[in-house]
């Protein structure tokens, strides 16, 4: 169909959460350190164009919530150069235990988080 894959944008969107959280000060890789993960519990997303193959895209992650036990995170996938909305979504991750048990953000993380709020 020349069109590219629906659940690529899920990909696209998880680099663009990675990405942002790096920008925060701390990497992903550093947030397990912490003794935590973050599962995603919620995931929604609207599509409002095809991007196709070939074609450069962005996409721009925002902060939309933090609990004290979850991260929401908001995604607008565009057209790199028109700028065209491709897709919209949302996910909410909850940070989990080294055993998969819901827990607390650790303090130092969700400070990181409430200063992007």
């Amino acid at each position: 169909m020349g069109v590219v894959y629906h659940t690529n944008y899920l990909i696209w969107c998880e680099v663009g959460r990675t990405d942002f959280i790096r920008a925060q000060g701390m990497s992903y890789a550093e947030i397990e350190r912490h003794g935590v993960s973050l599962a995603v519990s919620e995931l929604s997303a609207r599509f409002h164009a095809p991007a196709r193959y070939d074609e450069l895209i962005r996409v721009r992650t925002s902060l939309a919530d933090v609990q004290s036990r979850a991260i929401t995170f908001d995604y607008l996938v565009q057209h790199a150069e028109s700028g065209d909305r491709l897709v919209t979504a949302r996910t909410m991750l909850v940070s989990m235990d080294r055993n998969g048990r819901p827990v607390s953000l650790p303090p130092a993380i969700r400070q990181l988080f409430f200063a992007r709020l």
